[in-house]
């Protein structure tokens, strides 16, 4: 016996109506989302330029345009329905739309598709514009008020040199200078000398010295050790004299540094800081310096050696024929019973400074010692911190 085809037995009567099926509504049972289908045949059309074809020979276009002619004849609710005409597409040429383009930084984070941890924007560490350390002054060039004081220097290091007396090297590139004072320099074609390198301070977490620069065309400038040092580097034709014997031990070594007279002066700190405005009226600080005093602090409140605030200056003294350096170290050794161990300071960048220009002394105190400095009796006394007061040995 012949077994049926399909043919056969789809021909035969269906007396049990097992062919009799009723298509659901698309997607009921079969858990598709109408949803993600048009978004499946809104690619397929952006990608190709067409709809999908239900007849395509390709498997997955054929699925797609099947589904797609099945929910456009059975499905009954609009907003289900694909759009037949697609839409025309943008290109990135295009110019965005009005409502697409944000108006500020917040409405671009404020949007919910990105999704973005608060974490991630919020900025930290960070100085507000309103409230960013500027410098108050700027290391521009000036006459020099005492320049008769180094002209005739600047003619026997000219002569030198002409001479063969002494030796200017080439500044390689990138490398790093420390100055000292009594050193010259060639940049821009001047002679610089450097007539004064104050104490150690702390700018932007690095630490650096404030030089006083003389040129040998009667102008001076007080830069940043650091900013010096970066002058010399850009300058293609800059030189560093040699100096005279064959180490700091050498007597020559020094014939180069001029003693140069200067004022000492007494400065007291207006810090908001609790620590230190409690104290204000008995914490000075003790400096000594060859050029306008003015000048030396008036970048005061973004220098850690006047513990980042504005001062005032509250006395000064004149030097006559005493070497500006040996006065400060011989003041600071003077007072050392009285310098606080627990005062510091933090920059901006939160790193702990610990100046040590400051004293528990009162203006007159540093006047009485600068007395017995010029009258060479200094020795012969000593500060008592407990009474307050300079007292013989």
């Amino acid at each position: 016996m012949t077994r049926p085809t399909l043919d056969d037995i789809f021909a035969e009567p269906d007396e049990f109506g097992l062919l009799d099926v009723k298509l659901s509504a698309f997607g009921a049972k079969a858990g598709v989302d109408p949803a993600t289908i048009n978004r499946e045949i809104e690619a397929f059309r952006i990608r190709h330029g067409r709809l999908p074809d239900p007849e395509a020979l390709d498997h997955e276009e054929m699925r797609l345009g099947t589904i797609r002619v099945r929910m456009v004849q059975e499905t009954t609710t609009p907003d289900h329905v694909l759009e037949l005409v697609p839409a025309q597409q943008r290109s990135w040429r295009d110019d965005p739309l009005d409502d697409e383009v944000p108006g500020d930084l917040d409405d671009i984070f404020g949007d919910d598709a990105l999704a973005i941890s608060p974490d991630l924007i919020g900025l930290r560490h960070v100085t507000a514009a309103s409230e960013r350390h500027l410098p108050d002054h700027r290391a521009d060039f000036r006459p020099c008020p005492d320049f008769h004081l180094f002209e005739t220097f600047f003619q026997d290091m000219q002569r030198m040199l002409d001479a063969g007396e002494r030796k200017a090297t080439v500044v390689e590139k990138y490398a790093v200078i420390e100055p000292l004072e009594g050193d010259f320099f060639i940049r821009n074609g001047l002679l610089a000398y450097i007539a004064e390198k104050t104490e150690m301070s702390s700018r932007g977490g690095d630490r650096d010295h404030r030089l006083r620069v003389v040129f040998s065309n009667g102008q001076e400038s007080d830069p940043l050790m650091s900013s010096f040092r970066k002058s010399l580097n850009d300058d293609k034709t800059s030189r560093i004299i040699q100096r005279t014997g064959l180490g700091p031990l050498d007597p020559e070594w020094e014939a180069d540094q001029l003693e140069l007279s200067g004022t000492i002066y007494v400065a007291r700190s207006l810090s908001s800081v609790p620590e230190i405005a409690e104290n204000r009226m008995i914490l000075h600080k003790i400096g000594v310096t060859s050029q306008q005093v003015g000048r030396r602090i008036a970048d005061a409140r973004n220098d850690a050696t006047f513990l980042m605030a504005p001062v005032e200056v509250v006395a000064t003294y004149e030097l006559k024929n005493l070497s500006r350096s040996k006065v400060e170290n011989l003041l600071h050794r003077f007072f050392e019973v009285a310098r606080p161990a627990e005062l510091s300071v933090t920059d901006r960048l939160g790193k702990k400074i610990h100046p040590r220009e400051w004293f528990y002394v009162l203006p007159e105190h540093v006047g009485q010692a600068a007395k017995l400095i010029d009258e060479r009796r200094l020795h012969e006394f000593r500060y008592d911190p407990n009474e307050q007061r300079i007292i013989a040995r």
